[in-house]
């Protein structure tokens, strides 16, 4: 060898184990960063979640995540590599290389590194993300709306990221090289990050500033908004979260350095929590990750099961199997052309009723909101037509239900559904009701509340009332409501479907309209603003969906149409299919995260096991049984893999009850939030299943590099 250069290769081909964990870090946070942009902002997703929506926000939440976890990951791969690579730059030195040379050679294989690795992950992103969907296809189901398309503007923050990257890693190499004495660049590998005195108050103390930051971040957004009446920017409310942040990184520097076994086998753990703690930052940091990546891949998972299950449980609680209503401005199938479509299919309709409705302007206190130099706050405006309503008259009720139901003249009665989560929607108070096309108004008193999951969101009223106040009102501001029920309910699919199909095929384009649209409101909107979000010809400029009766068969279609009919075997058996699209997003969502947690649980003890090589064999010559120095490594990648997991389950677990219990008015968890709360941890125990045989492989793994044997 004559050249520098080829010595330098020589001792890299020696290192090649650092050089390929440095560029599969790389490679894997590239590459699962690209995949989760590619998936989340491809039209086919974006056309679903709308714009500002919960859905939106939490997968932008869960991406922030995983952006600072792989983020964190890459750093700590590439701050490892050149810990690893600092003795021969040392011995370099040494022999005279002057720092010029080791720039130029370090330059050029991190330029080759770093980018092979962010090009090939940001390469191969996109394929990934398009080959799971497919999957997800398959095995789910595949409709026209599933078909996946990507936006090349999605590239922009993988680019981002990929840019970060390589940044870093030659801002850590140029750091590794600048250093003036050579005997600690010799020695930098034998360096610990020690944590040092860590009381055993940490724990506790972790645990009550998680449970305070957790809630105090949960509940202070409703106290702005209710008390203040201020809309705080969403960067402001996350710093009421640091407490629960700080909380958790106590609790897991306490785990790190004392345990929690107190006591208890202090001599026998003796040497691994030793261990341990002299790699304690490192460790810390890499818990924390992924805490905080396992909390967000649940966040993801437990969409499914909760929709799901609320979904179903909702659809067996309807009193009864078909129920639609229309305009009467509309030709829908009347009665003889509804029970000649069941003959032709062979379905039996049992019972049949109809009723007339009104479509009335109801009074109330909406929230208007002002700039100020605080930013966007609001006050309480009352108004006389705040927005509209359909009534029934209480015949009507009777005639729908079988249930006889007296109301004085001026008394209503508003319909909720039975467990009552429906208060979000639907305010069942009202003081005055006005014919909005003749202006003929009637002062009324709410006399309580009525129950039924078909009628939800409706009013009833005297059927003198309704009589005086359907005066003047023509076809487009009434409506009629349809309840039937068939033997064998489960088998009538075809029926229901085209049922539908012809309902839709009736319908005229001005009843194309988002379940949001409400004529009272466009009315309000025209005079005040020039234009009504709702309307077809307006959202398009604004991003908002707008209905086409050509996909009628689309989630966007089936789930906001204002006049969409509720047919229990049709909502039951084509579930899937109207909400794959978010289902298999949060799914997807949930791999790449807890795909992040495994590669770096792994990597984390795989460094655990090289940097401590040296420890384990002097144990072994100064006599330590296989026994011991097995159950010294266990307890260190058991800590690595366990605290993180109960942790971070535990944390989004008590977050989702949080949720779920001051969702309700009054606050309380419902039998279908129940449900889902049940089979969201079925989904727990299935992960945690999983997780455990990755704890085992890696354990075989970490005991293989050590020649330690069971």
């Amino acid at each position: 060898m004559k050249h520098f250069s080829e010595v330098y290769s020589v001792l890299r081909r020696k290192n090649l184990k650092q050089y390929a964990l440095l560029f599969g870090c790389c490679f894997f946070s590239v590459l699962l960063i690209t995949a989760y942009v590619c998936m989340m902002r491809s039209p086919t997703i974006l056309n679903v979640l709308p714009e500002g929506g919960d859905s939106r926000k939490q997968v932008m939440m869960i991406f922030v995540l995983a952006v600072i976890g792989c983020g964190v990951f890459t750093t700590y791969a590439a701050g490892l590599f050149f810990r690893q690579k600092s003795r021969e730059t040392g011995i370099f030195l040494a022999l005279g290389a002057t720092r010029q040379q080791l720039w130029r050679e370090q330059n050029r294989e991190l330029a080759l590194l770093s980018l092979g690795s962010c090009v090939l992950g940001a390469a191969l992103g996109g394929p990934l993300a398009w080959l799971l969907w497919q999957i997800f296809r398959l095995c789910v189901v595949d409709t026209d709306e599933m078909r996946l398309t990507f936006a090349p503007k999605a590239y922009v923050l993988p680019l981002a990221f990929s840019v970060f990257v390589i940044l870093m890693m030659f801002v850590f190499g140029a750091r590794s090289i600048r250093r003036t004495n050579i005997i600690d660049i010799v020695h930098e590998t034998h360096k610990s990050e020690p944590i040092r005195d860590v009381p055993r108050w940490y724990g506790p103390a972790g645990i009550g500033l998680l449970v305070f930051g957790g809630v105090l971040g949960y509940m202070t957004p409703a106290f702005f908004i209710q008390v203040l009446h201020w809309y705080a920017p969403e960067a402001l409310m996350a710093v009421f979260y640091l407490p629960a942040l700080a909380g958790l990184y106590l609790i897991l520097l306490h785990t790190v350095v004392n345990g929690w076994n107190r006591k208890k086998h202090l001599y026998k753990d003796l040497i691994a929590t030793s261990m341990m703690k002299f790699q304690g930052r490192q460790t810390v940091r890499n818990m924390l990750v992924m805490t905080l990546l396992i909390a967000g891949a649940y966040f993801g998972s437990f969409y499914t099961p909760m929709m799901g299950t609320g979904a179903m449980i909702s659809y067996d609680a309807r009193p009864v199997d078909y129920v639609f209503n229309f305009r009467m401005d509309q030709n829908i199938p009347q009665e003889n052309e509804v029970r000649a479509l069941a003959e032709q299919y062979g379905v039996t309709i049992t019972s049949y009723a109809q009723a007339p409705m009104l479509r009335l302007a109801v009074d109330g206190t909406t929230e208007v909101e002002e700039e100020s130099a605080f930013g966007v706050t609001w006050r309480a405006e009352y108004r006389e037509t705040l927005k509209s309503e359909l009534f029934l008259s209480a015949s009507g009720y009777a005639a729908l239900t079988g249930e006889p139901i007296n109301l004085k003249p001026g008394e209503i009665i508003g319909i909720l559904d039975r467990e009552g989560s429906g208060r979000y929607f639907f305010s069942s108070q009202a003081s005055l009701v006005t014919n909005y096309v003749t202006g003929q108004q009637l002062h009324v008193n709410t006399v309580g509340e009525l129950y039924n999951d078909a009628l939800f969101q409706r009013f009833v009223m005297n059927d003198e009332d309704f009589a005086a106040l359907s005066a003047g009102l023509p076809d487009s501001w009434r409506e009629t409501q349809i309840c039937f029920n068939v033997e064998n309910n489960a088998e009538t699919y075809d029926f229901a479907k085209t049922l539908f199909y012809e309902i839709v095929d009736c319908s005229g384009p001005e009843t194309a309209v988002l379940d949001s649209w409400d004529p009272v409101l466009r009315d309000h909107d025209l005079k005040e603003n020039g234009y009504y979000a709702y309307d077809p010809e307006t959202s398009v400029g604004i991003g908002i969906e707008v209905l086409s009766y050509d996909q009628r068969d689309s989630s966007v279609f089936r789930l906001n149409w204002k006049y969409m009919p509720q047919f229990r075997v049709l909502d039951k058996v084509d579930f899937i299919k109207n909400v794959a699209v978010f289902l298999t997003l949060f799914v997807f969502i949930a791999i790449v995260c807890f795909a992040a947690v495994i590669v770096i649980a792994y990597t984390r003890c795989m460094t655990i096991a090289m940097t401590h090589r040296q420890v384990y064999d002097d144990l072994r010559r100064l006599g330590a049984p296989n026994a011991y120095l097995y159950y010294s490594v266990r307890g260190q990648v058991k800590r690595v893999f366990l605290t993180p997991a109960v942790v971070g389950t535990s944390l989004i677990y008590a977050f989702y009850l949080l949720i779920m219990y001051f969702n309700g008015d009054p606050p309380g968890i419902t039998a279908s939030e129940l449900a889902g709360l049940l089979a969201s941890f079925g989904v727990i125990v299935g992960v945690s299943a999983l997780l455990y045989l990755v704890y085992r492989m890696t354990l075989r793994s970490v005991c293989a590099t050590l020649a330690i044997h069971r």
